[in-house]
């Protein structure tokens, strides 16, 4: 983050003006650093451990019409288990038009949606309950920004009269892998992006093909096993145990993100939302 103060740097010694370089937490207190001698983030070492990590996951994604969740129905979807078998949904839009901006995004136009998708009630009610399926059973479910994902499938059942994926597990969806939450959790000061492609770079994971649902599900299920084991007392937590931690990590970043959003602009800030794994969230790329 920014040095809200003055200070020299630790590394060339330089006086850094307030605002002009930066603040890294290092061994528990914070240090200036002139831009020139900014450190570079690197990922912890991979360890040999045993976790949650190394166990059987899936991971899902979807490629939707927009970035606006309350808005958005689903263009694409994808689960992606550990093997890298993966299962595939093209959905029909109907009488809607898939948008260009979306289109330019993940390259599915209305023609090709309609011609060979489902219709979207029958796509909706395979994935609702496959998910709902592999969560009753206790299959930790991989996510990138998960609120936006799920938010959107209740938001299309919804729409639909449809039951929504808590209804059919008969209680809050989980365990969900969320390896952007995670990320945040335990790594809160780290400077830079964090989307799925920034992710994939800083922990060394391959992303080919980004933005189609297939490969962002892999992608996601691999920055996550990536985090586990270089976090060895992440990956010693159970799935149920990881997935109310990523709750309260979540609650903090909403509250962090608010707190400096007000900060900037007062009484003039954005309301932040929050809620996770399922929540309607200002936005997402599609």
């Amino acid at each position: 983050m920014r040095n809200r103060y003055p200070g020299p740097c630790r590394t060339c010694g330089a006086n850094v003006a307030a605002e002009a370089g930066v603040v890294v937490k290092e061994d528990a207190r914070w240090r200036t650093y002139c831009a020139e001698h900014e450190p570079r983030p690197t990922p912890p070492p991979r360890g040999d451990h045993l976790g949650w990590h190394t166990l059987d996951l899936a991971g899902y994604d979807c490629e939707t019409s927009s970035n606006n969740p309350r808005e958005a129905f689903l263009v694409s979807a994808a689960l992606v288990d550990s093997a890298g078998a993966a299962r595939t949904w093209l959905v029909d839009p109907g009488e809607q038009e898939i948008p260009a901006e979306a289109i330019a995004v993940h390259g599915i136009t209305t023609e090709r949606a309609r011609a060979e998708g489902m219709p979207a009630g029958d796509a909706l009610t395979e994935i609702a309950d496959t998910l709902a399926a592999l969560l009753t059973a206790g299959t930790g479910l991989t996510i990138f920004n998960a609120p936006y994902d799920l938010g959107v499938l209740d938001a299309e059942l919804a729409r639909r009269g449809m039951k929504s994926l808590a209804e059919r597990m008969g209680a809050p969806p989980g365990p969900i892998v969320d390896p952007l939450v995670i990320d945040r959790g335990v790594d809160p000061f780290r400077r830079g992006p964090r989307n799925l492609g920034a992710m994939c770079a800083f922990y060394g994971v391959e992303l080919r093909d980004a933005h189609t649902a297939t490969a962002d599900a892999a992608a996601a299920l691999a920055v996550a096993r990536e985090i586990g084991a270089r976090r060895p007392e992440i990956a010693a937590l159970t799935l149920a145990d990881l997935h109310e931690r990523q709750i309260a990590w979540a609650d903090d970043y909403v509250r962090s993100r608010q707190e400096w959003l007000t900060r900037r602009n007062p009484g003039q800030a954005a309301k932040v939302e929050g809620g996770w794994p399922i929540a309607v969230s200002p936005s997402h790329s599609v």
